[in-house]
């Protein structure tokens, strides 16, 4: 029986409107200008409302060749609902304005049989912004290009949990016809946040929130896991896809394809001169075969 997810988060965090939602992500890929490879495997993109980061993000997807590409994975943060372990997705089908995605219920099932996962409701599903927000660009970048997905909703998982999964998901990053769409905004700075790490010998506020993302980009592209769990407890920096990058860097380090992530585009929303100010950095990665 078809269980569908809507695209709850149209209308509001992007627009509804099919033709003027098209127009804008083939504006945005365009002006990226990136050549698709069909050695990009997977990305790393935003999820914020699209007037803040649809323009970062087609830095992400513009890379994307779907010639042979059949499931894509979507690993993404939860921020409102909590648990410690990874969850799946019960629908069969996500919407979207641009058409509907079909679920991948045999992979599903595959992983449901491992036991490590929990399942989401509809309702938690739903309210969940971060995977829908790749959807549209997703749905874009496959046009005509049958594609399932495998939606996974990464908890607020341990550091043996995240190389756990890494390790369970890590077969899939052999398959070549499989590709990871990976969701995390980086720093959110200021006392809303409550995160205002601030170090003087950068200058302006906004150029050491900068250095200190850019930091923690460097260590995600060495691919190490642990690297990037000891920068997150030294500096803290709010990204808030931590959990599901650093099952991505394990499933890549267990995996038997070689596989490297580059960042290629840096934006942060606002750029903060004060204590009083706030900002989201937004970086867009992707992750290729390194022959």
């Amino acid at each position: 029986m078809e269980k569908i997810r809507r695209a709850s988060h149209a209308g509001s965090w992007y627009t509804d409107n099919p033709n003027k939602l098209s127009e804008e992500l083939d504006g945005w890929i365009r002006a990226a200008g990136l050549p698709k490879s069909s050695d990009v495997r997977g990305v790393i993109a935003p999820h914020a409302g699209y007037s803040y980061s649809g323009r970062a993000a087609a830095y992400a997807f513009g890379n994307i060749d779907p010639t042979n590409i059949t499931r894509v994975f979507l690993l993404g943060p939860s921020h409102h609902y909590y648990t410690p372990k990874c969850a799946l997705s019960t629908a069969t089908v996500y919407k979207t304005p641009l058409g509907d995605l079909p679920i991948d219920l045999e992979v599903i099932e595959e992983l449901k049989a491992t036991g490590k996962f929990e399942l989401m409701n509809l309702r938690v599903d739903e309210a969940e912004h971060s995977m829908e927000m790749h959807l549209p660009y997703l749905s874009k970048v496959f046009e005509g290009h049958p594609v399932k997905i495998i939606p996974i909703l990464v908890g607020a998982l341990s550091a043996e949990n995240e190389a756990m999964y890494g390790k369970l998901l890590a077969k899939y990053v052999d398959d070549p016809h499989n590709f990871f769409s990976v969701s995390s905004d980086f720093c959110h700075w200021g006392s809303r946040f409550n995160y205002m790490y601030y170090d003087k010998k950068y200058g302006a506020i906004h150029k050491s929130i900068e250095a200190l993302d850019k930091m923690g980009m460097d260590i995600i592209e060495t691919g190490d896991a642990d690297a990037f769990k000891q920068y997150l407890s030294e500096y803290d920096n709010t990204i808030c896809g931590r959990h599901p990058i650093s099952v991505f860097l394990h499933m890549l380090s267990n995996s038997s394809t070689k596989i490297k992530i580059k960042f290629l585009r840096y934006e942060q929303s606002s750029q903060c001169k004060s204590t009083r100010d706030s900002s989201v950095s937004y970086a867009s990665a992707a992750a290729k075969v390194d022959a």
